[in-house]
């Protein structure tokens, strides 16, 4: 039989409590057709010691640098690598025994899959499956590729890699992300809904950071969309208040930090590099002064009906009047971003990655978004019942998100079609806990304004 050859590498970086149980996962793997590139990334610990009782291994090469980084990392691999596949495994997870065969006959089966790459146990810091996670089927019941696979343990044609231009050595994070965006739309991906590598939990991993994650996330949008042929989008962004006198726990002019709760969201849609033109559509007639007095050229101020501003009323009247009142002046806009001012901790590279983020995916509806691992019931009438059953949210298609971040985009044709806002096939965006952070009650008042300390 002519195997196909797997560079299969790992990336080291003072995981000396680890790193054996990596390579010997590699070492008693059922397919033998492979090579292992160790990289140690100017490790301080025992871990240099551990791999050299390996270098005599002629299947196992290693190299050693400096501190440059998980994604040069990469590149250095991809540049040493004489596999036809390609395949990171991190020096804290290690893989089942069948993990390379089954996801080298994936490739070697169907020329078109670009990649594939399977579902996982999730450990501990002593090797104790905490949990399993089942990926959706992407080969039956994806449409919308929006959630990439891992960053490690994916296996790649190597050749596809070099075409999209390897790893992005710009961003420290995310490795995955910008190497899914570059695939999905030129090539096919595939999965295993099986748990093929064991992925470590623990204070130091990388993904435990959320807001720099997402935030190298978005930045990776937004160079996918400066180096590619979109389109720029016309956003109108519309902001809707209600007001203190028109419903008490309304508080926009009320103090929030140095600023009123109010100039928070306006703040950061006008430094927002997507948005054009920005309308607060408020009934309260102070709301108006103080916006007209501080913005007076940044922002429009629409007087908006009494009727469609009450409790419990659909924000849906409200978009539809400030459209009308904008396109007596102004072109339709490509589509409308509403930002809500009770969640006054989003930022302006947000509302940026939800514009890219319709853009990459084209879809109708962007939504931010939390997951919500929480355990949930609603009651049927006889009695209060688990939402998910079993203990768990282990299906990836089983998983809740809560919205948050008060950001929400709608394509404006798709709107006045469906005169739906949560409609058509809605993407979305991950905001961490302080972004995302709403306040409706007095104790959210005292937490926000400790919050606010770290953005002034």
């Amino acid at each position: 039989m002519n195997s196909s050859l797997v560079t299969i590498y790992i990336t080291n970086h003072n995981y000396g409590k680890f790193i054996i149980q990596s390579i010997e996962s590699v070492l008693n793997q059922s397919y033998r057709e492979f090579e292992l590139i160790i990289i140690d990334d100017g490790s301080t610990d025992n871990s240099l010691a551990l791999i050299d009782g390996y270098i005599d291994n002629p299947k196992i090469r290693l190299i050693k640098q400096n501190r440059k980084g998980l994604n040069a990392c990469n590149n250095i691999a991809l540049k040493e690598a004489k596999g036809k596949y390609f395949i990171r495994l991190d020096a804290d997870d290690y893989f089942g025994t069948t993990a390379i065969e089954k996801m080298v006959k994936i490739l070697d089966e169907n020329k078109k899959i670009a990649l594939v790459f399977p579902d996982y146990h999730l450990i501990d810091v002593d090797s104790n499956i905490i949990r399993t996670i089942y990926r959706h089927n992407f080969n039956a019941d994806v449409t919308l590729f929006d959630q990439p696979a891992h960053g490690a343990c994916t296996m790649i044609r190597k050749n596809v890699l070099t075409e999209v231009g390897g790893y992005d050595d710009e961003f420290d994070r995310q490795d995955g992300y910008d190497l899914w965006i570059k695939v999905i739309n030129k090539h096919q991906v595939s999965n295993i809904n099986e748990p093929l590598f064991y992925y470590r939990q623990h204070g130091s991993n990388l993904t435990k950071n959320s807001n720099k994650l997402l935030r190298t996330r978005a930045r990776i949008k937004e160079k996918y969309i400066k180096g590619r042929d979109y389109a720029p989008l016309n956003i109108l962004t519309i902001i809707p208040v209600r007001g203190s006198s028109i419903d008490s726990s309304s508080n926009p002019l009320r103090k929030l930090g140095e600023k009123c709760l109010i100039d928070w969201t306006v703040d950061i849609a006008i430094s927002s590099h997507n948005v054009k033109d920005i309308i607060i559509s408020t009934p309260d007639l102070i709301v108006q002064n103080y916006i007209d007095e501080k913005y007076s050229n940044k922002v429009l101020t629409l007087e908006r009906k009494l009727e469609l501003a009450r409790i419990n009323i659909g924000i849906e009247g409200t978009i539809e009047e400030a459209l009308s009142f904008y396109q007596k002046q102004y072109s339709i806009p490509d589509a409308v971003l509403i930002l809500y001012i009770d969640y006054p901790f989003k930022q302006s590279w947000q509302l940026d990655e939800t514009v890219h983020t319709m853009q990459i995916f084209d879809v109708d509806v962007v939504d931010g978004i939390r997951m919500d691992d929480r355990f949930y019931y609603k009651h049927d009438g006889t009695g209060l019942k688990p939402i998910i059953k079993d203990g768990g949210l282990h299906l990836e298609r089983d998983q809740l998100y809560r919205r948050v971040g008060g950001v929400h985009l709608i394509n404006t044709g798709f709107f006045k079609e469906k005169k739906k806002m949560i409609s058509g096939e809605i993407g979305h965006i991950h905001f961490d806990q302080v972004t995302g952070f709403q306040i409706k009650t007095e104790v959210d008042w005292e937490i926000a304004s400790l919050l606010s300390n770290y953005f002034l």
